[in-house]
């Protein structure tokens, strides 16, 4: 993908900081059950966040060049970001807030709770901000066989907005309305959608932009798709435990996923991103 001159000012990078975040000790999950519960969470994971053990410092260091380049690299992506999702809200006329970006390293601390590393990139509704270990993308490669590249990263944090979309128009308060309400099976299908729509905002985000800036190269929309196959619950499932449970999905299957961002990125329209009647008819 093309880099832009695009730079946001909304992203925290707390890598190399000492103590600033720590270590999580005492979880007892691997990191592989970790990012299959947790895995591109969808609404508050305050539950999962608070549930861990004391903290250890850091020590403080000089960030490389190559954390630097990362840093711009997410820098360029938050604002890409913000531009086409205030463009298509001011197109229907609704206010749009940006959200923040936390970079950090081992683990920090959010407004959802404690975070670690393995827990994967997730967003906190609670102070509207994305979190992000940039060492996740080496285990999305290594542990679910994807094909990461820059177009990777972007698919990511683009996903991670479309959940700060949801809290911006209401989607994420009404899910978190029908905890209590609904059974356990009947919340598996409202996260998959919650999951699915984000994957759509991703897509939409990738088209709008592309349009605006002609960023995109050969190869990055496969790139995306690869991410998205990875981390469907049927392969992460598989890849985990030997053997798939639809009943267990919360993020959708592999191909459900590849055709919620396809769906967004082929029609560039917010309207067309209703997973949840789609699925829960």
């Amino acid at each position: 993908m093309k880099w832009t001159n695009d730079r946001s000012d909304n992203v925290d990078d707390r890598r190399g900081s000492g103590g600033g975040g720590g270590m999580l000790v005492g979880g007892g999950l691997g990191t592989i059950i970790v990012a299959a519960i947790v895995f591109f969470l969808g609404g508050d994971p305050s539950a999962i966040l608070n549930n861990s053990g004391s903290q250890q410092q850091t020590e403080q260091r000089d960030l490389t060049k190559e954390e630097l380049n990362i840093r711009e690299f997410v820098q360029m992506l938050t604002k890409e970001n913000e531009q086409t999702w205030d463009k298509v809200f001011q197109e229907n006329g609704i206010q749009f807030q940006p959200a923040k970006v936390v970079l950090f390293e081992n683990g920090t601390q959010s407004g959802c709770g404690p975070a670690q590393s393995e827990m994967g990139p997730f967003y906190c509704p609670a102070d509207q901000t994305i979190y992000m270990d940039m060492s996740f993308f080496n285990e999305l490669q290594q542990k679910f066989g994807a094909k990461v590249g820059e177009f990777t990263v972007a698919y990511v944090l683009g996903h991670e907005y479309g959940h700060h979309i949801q809290t911006l128009l209401g989607t994420t308060q009404k899910v978190n309305q029908l905890r209590g309400r609904y059974s356990e099976s009947e919340m598996n299908k409202v996260s998959v959608a919650t999951e699915l729509q984000a994957d759509f905002y991703a897509g939409l985000w990738a088209k709008q932009t592309d349009n605006r800036e002609k960023f995109l190269e050969p190869g990055d929309i496969q790139e995306a798709m690869s991410a998205a196959a990875a981390v469907g619950d049927d392969n992460i499932q598989k890849r985990g435990q030997g053997y798939v449970n639809q009943e267990s999905f919360t993020h959708g299957s592999s191909a459900q996923r590849e055709e919620w961002f396809m769906k967004g990125y082929n029609t560039g329209d917010i309207r067309q991103g209703d997973t949840f009647n789609a699925l829960l008819r």
